[in-house]
This record gives C-alpha cells, structure tokens and sequence, in this order.
C-alpha cells in the first residue's frame, strides 16, 4: 500500500496548488443560509404550541422520524470532529479504532434502556423522567436528581458546542477580526431563534435535516480523500485495517491503558445507560412516540446507525492521518483541528463546505434539544409548571377551571421563554470558561464530565430500580450565625460527596491503575452504597412497586 501513497503525495501536492479554498466571508454566507433555512422550518412548526408540543411534540412523532432525528442529538460536533482526531494519539483512550468499543458497550445499554427504563417511563406517563426519583424516594431524591442532570447536560452540551465554536473561531471569524466572545453569543442566538417557540416539536423536524446534512459531510468527505489517496470504495476497510491507525480491540496492560477492552465496554454500557437512558435530552424524543413499541422500535434501529455511523467517522480519521502522512502535514497539537485544517486548507472547495454544514449540523443537532430538554426540566421538576396546571379547588366549576388554565398557559409560556434564554446565557459562560482552561482532545473531556456528574444518577436510579428499600428522611444540621441551623436532607450529602471520593480514588491510584472512564461506575457504586446504608426495609406498610 506505501507505493500506491508514495505516487499519490505529489499528485495530492499538485492538486492542492489548483484547489480552491473556503473563504470565511463563504462560510458565513452558507450560515447565514442554513439559518433561513431553520427559521422556516421552526415557522412552519412551532405556531400555536403549547406545552405538551414544546416538550413532547403532543406524543405523535413517527417512530422512524425520531430514530433519525437521534443520530443528531446522540452525535455532536465532538464527535464530527472530536472522534476522527483522536484516532492518531499515541497513548490514552479511543486511539486507532478503540473508540469501537465503547460503541459495542452502547448497545448493551441501549439493551436495558429500551427494556426497562422506556417501559417504565411510559407506565408512569413521565414527562420529565426524574419524576420517577419522587415516586420512588421521595421529594429530596427527585430535586437532586433533576439538579445533576441540569448541571451535567449543561457542561455536557457546552463543552460539544465549545469545540464547533473554536473551529469556527480558528478558521472563520479570527480571520474577519471577530472576538470569540461575539462568536459564542452569534451560534447561541441562532439556536434560540428557531428553538424558542417550538421546542421539542420544531427540533425533531429540524434535527433530521441536520442528520442528513452531517452524514452526507461525513460520506463526502470518505470518499473524497479515499479517491485522492488512489482507493477504490472497496480499498478503503483494508487499506485502514491494515494502518497503524487499524487496532479496535486492546487486551494488553489491564491497570495501566484506559484502552483496555474491559474499561472501554463496561463504560460504554454505563455511559449509555446515564447519558440517554437518564438524561431528559434523549429521552424527551423517545417519549414524542405514539406508545412503547414504537419507541422499542426507534431504539433498536436507533443502535444499527450508531454502530455504522461511528465506524465511518473513525474510518475518516485514519484516512485524514494517512492522508497527511503522505502530503507532509503536520498534525495538530490539538488534535480536533486536524479534520478542520485539512478539509479548510488541502481539500476541494465543495469538501469545505460539506465540513462546514457537517460541523454546523451535528453541533447544532445536540445543542438545540440540549436547550429545550434543560427548559423541560427546569419548568417541570423546578417551576413545577404539571402541577400548578391543575386548579387549586377540586369544585371549582368548569368555566372557572377553564379560565384559571387560559391564565396559567399564558404565564407559563412567558416564563418558559425566559428560562430558554436564560439557559442559552448560561452556555455562553460555560464555553467562554471552557476557552481559559480546556487543552487536549474534547471527546475524553465529555467523557470525564460525565464520569463525575451523571454517577450520582447512576446511583440513585440502580437503588431505585433494584431495590424495594426506602431512604430515611435524615438530614445534616450546620450551626450558622443567628441560631438557626442550616439544613441539608442527607441524599444531597451523599450526591454531593461521592463524586469528590471518586475523584480522590481516581488521583489516590494513578499511579498503578488507570481507571479511564470507570469513574462513572464508582461514582455510581458510591453512591448507590451510601443511599443502601441510610435506608430500611418496609415491614407493616406496603412494599413500594418494582417498575
């Protein structure tokens, strides 16, 4: 294969001196233009929604319409960019093809997800899932488990949109004298602008023409550097398998690689089991579906794209690798600019702008559901928006119960605007944060966020649904000025705390053990271990119902 590269180095350099390149004044034009397009759709979608629609498109999604439209949200600009890059580090997690192997620990989770988390939220009519936390332990349970997913999504999402925004930044708006900061507000209010009046039932239309936008990139993009690098279609598996990029299975050094097989998979299981199984965001689609079935449905065939879908991108990064072996690039430090630089800098103009509508579509994809799910659980399990649409006075009559809704609708709507956008604000300062102390390759930064911040879930959640124990009502009293105590309910404490003890654990044996992304299941086993001590098993009461 080295000759058949050898001969296409000088043919890439001489058709690199006659390719035309993108311009940031034609990537903003293609912005601007994928906007209008996005508005149109978000007018033609989001006229008269209530609340049910904005969180739940009124239950009457497709089932094969929500399938595609979760490849958007499920793969972000991180792993548009992030997951191709990371396929050409030396050491770590996810080098060469390992990225595989969480992917192969998805399905597993997905496994459980659809048979028993999905069947559960359907059962109980969940529109925000941490509900269930208060039917099973209780009111304090519920409030923190709906903080973590806030807190966790909103890292979460960010720190996906902070990477498209620094491709942009880096190759776009540096180049027209535009601040990152000004960068940031500019992608924010373009996913409020078509997100805010239609939430869940606009996003689900426009994340599947954001799916087929990247996939289309992500095809292109195979094709064309496979074809400059003189492959056939059908040389492409072999000539990567046979790379030094080609490895998707490790079994060597268990304690030292986070690499290994056994970590990669059982932390592939637990990450898709927290953050979909778990997380408002992806489950918020599943339950748009008509009924269980076919949600069962969209999630089994949901696991065949994913599958397929990441082994192209993979496929992609050890192409780009090859690609500036032999042309003489030198790779980026950090690697999440390598497919950026090359599709900016070596490839045909209309490859740019594939990689630009990619990018744009598969970051845009996650965050504007990110948004609306953040939105969903905040108003429902904070501002407790179900509940207050009930009237207070069970005999009222109907003209005064119809009347106390028209005004409680109204109201809810003005303050599900400014919760959106309040939410919007927040991920500005998160990514501008991010910008001041983030290095290194962003998939593995995703990845160790959620280790910390979706184990308490994890927890919480495994006691709920494998035990019959409930928790005691214990709470820890702090002496502060003035004489009263301050209160906090002993769940917090715990949920609090666990994630800090992992994090401990995981500096304390560095040295002789890698834990890689297993923090999530310590975090998760701390957790559950603490929640079982503080808790008792009913005796003359009834048992609470297994789900």
């Amino acid at each position: 294969m080295a000759p058949i590269f050898a001969a296409a180095g000088l043919k890439l350099r001489q058709k690199n001196e006659m390719s035309g390149h993108l311009t940031p004044e034609l990537v903003l034009g293609i912005l601007l233009l994928y906007f209008v397009l996005l508005a149109g759709v978000a007018f033609l979608t989001g006229r008269n929604v209530g609340n049910e629609g904005f969180f739940l498109a009124n239950r009457r999604v497709p089932w094969y319409v929500v399938a595609y439209a979760m490849i958007g949200t499920s793969i972000s600009g991180v792993t548009f960019v992030s997951v191709p890059g990371a396929v050409g580090l030396e050491t770590g997690a996810n080098r060469g093809l390992g990225y595989m192997q969480l992917v192969f620990g998805y399905l597993l989770g997905y496994l459980f997800i659809a048979t028993v988390l999905m069947p559960m939220y359907y059962r109980l009519q969940l529109t925000s899932i941490y509900t269930y936390l208060e039917h099973r332990l209780g009111y304090w349970s519920y409030k923190t488990g709906a903080a973590f997913f806030l807190l966790s999504r909103t890292l979460g999402s960010a720190t996906r949109m902070f990477l498209a925004a620094m491709v942009l930044q880096r190759f776009v708006f540096e180049p027209l004298g535009v601040p990152f900061t000004l960068t940031v507000v500019f992608m924010l209010a373009l996913i409020y602008g078509y997100t805010f009046r239609g939430g869940l039932k606009t996003i689900i239309w426009t994340d599947t023409i954001m799916t087929t936008f990247f996939l289309v990139a992500v095809g292109w993009t195979v094709v064309t550097v496979g074809k400059v690098l003189s492959l056939e279609a059908l040389d492409i598996w072999p000539a990567v398998r046979n790379s030094r990029y080609g490895q998707m299975f490790f079994w060597d050094n268990f304690a030292g690689d986070p690499n290994h097989f056994v970590k990669q998979f059982i932390s592939g299981a637990l990450i898709a089991i927290v953050m979909t199984g778990l997380d408002q965001d992806l489950m918020q689609k599943n339950l748009a579906c008509k009924n269980i079935r076919a949600a069962q449905k969209n999630m089994f065939v949901f696991c065949i794209y994913l599958v397929v879908i990441n082994l192209a991108f993979l496929i992609l990064g050890a192409l780009l690798y090859m690609y500036a072996t032999t042309v003489g690039i030198e790779p980026p430090a950090r690697t999440d600019e390598l497919y950026p630089q090359i599709a900016f800098y070596h490839l045909s103009t209309a490859a740019g702008v594939f990689f630009v509508l990619g990018l744009i579509a598969s970051t845009y994809a996650s965050s504007d559901s990110a948004l609306t799910a953040l939105t969903t659980s905040f108003c429902v399990d904070f501002l407790n928006f179900e509940k207050k649409s009930r009237h207070p006075d069970p005999y009222a009559s109907e003209e005064e119960k119809r009347a106390y809704l028209d005004a409680t609708v109204a109201q809810q709507r003005r303050a599900r605007m400014w919760v959106h956008l309040s939410f919007s604000v927040i991920f500005v300062l998160v990514i501008l944060l991010l910008k001041a102390l983030s290095s290194g390759a962003v998939i593995t930064l995703i990845f160790q966020i959620a280790g910390y911040t979706y184990g308490p879930l994890l927890g919480l959640y495994g006691f709920g649904l494998f035990t019959q124990r409930k928790l005691h009502s214990w709470s820890l009293r702090l002496p502060r000025p003035g004489g009263v105590p301050l209160v906090i309910p002993a769940v917090v404490v715990v949920c609090v705390l666990a994630p800090l003890i992992t994090w401990a654990i995981e500096m304390g044996c560095k040295r002789w053990f890698d834990v890689g992304f297993l923090t999530i299941l310590i975090n998760g086993l701390l957790t559950f271990s603490a929640l079982w001590a503080m808790s008792y098993r009913p005796r003359d009461e009834q048992m609470p119902e297994s789900p």
